[in-house]
């Protein structure tokens, strides 16, 4: 039986429910504003890592300085945390899990390709931050995911050996990562579905919220 002893839990996706929300932020930026005329779809498939690191996928390496990434950068999380803010949410179950983790004594960490500024609005705006140990942020990796560095990170901040760590993922990349740290995952459907992750044998379960019965076999 798994006996895990740390949550690692992605943010966006994960924990609320906001994905579109970035998309459609991204979507207007990157078609109105930079003309890269891409569908909704193609915009969903760029929509992993840092936010540097989705503009150089669709432009190119040196299109853009440093100082107009991070301007195109804030602009985007302002648009999205605007349109967000009305319906900020935890997806269903989750605070109710995290106490229950808490509880049992099971460390927990954050580990988000968002930047601080919106990691922030989140937990400081759901009253959560209290329950993780550990935070790592775009800003504290050198490479995102599918990297499994900021998966290492967070087990290494609470002090939790990779194998003894369980993710919480929404995304293809996420899941990917975990793989890579050598951890399991438990897949949120909020996104994506599940024949999005066929290629991945590092999957425990898929559920749609935290109120799916499957999560009492962690909190053993």
């Amino acid at each position: 039986m798994l006996e895990p002893k740390a949550f690692l839990f992605d943010l966006n996706g994960t924990l609320v429910d906001d994905m579109a929300y970035h998309a459609d932020a991204w979507f207007d930026i990157l078609n109105n504003e930079l003309k890269a005329s891409l569908t909704a779809n193609q915009v969903k498939e760029q929509m992993y890592g840092k936010n540097s690191e989705l503009l150089v996928r669709i432009f190119g390496e040196n299109h853009f300085t440093q100082s107009e990434i991070a301007l195109l950068e804030m602009k985007k999380e302002r648009s999205y945390q605007q349109a967000f803010l009305p319906h900020l949410a935890c997806i269903a179950g989750a605070e109710q899990f995290l106490k229950k983790a808490q509880q049992h004594q099971i460390r927990m960490a954050i580990g988000s390709a968002a930047i601080p500024f919106n990691i922030d609005f989140v937990l400081d705006g759901l009253n959560i931050r209290q329950y993780f140990g550990a935070i790592v942020s775009a800003s504290d990796v050198e490479m995102s995911k599918p990297d499994p560095e900021t998966f290492l990170q967070g087990a290494a901040l609470l002090g939790v050996a990779p194998k003894d760590c369980v993710v919480f993922e929404d995304a293809p990349k996420g899941v990917e990562a975990a793989a890579r740290a050598g951890m399991p995952c438990v897949v949120l459907t909020t996104m994506h579905a599940a024949i999005d992750f066929a290629s991945y044998s590092n999957i425990l379960f898929f559920i749609e919220d935290y109120t799916d019965v499957q999560l009492k076999n962690l909190l053993v």
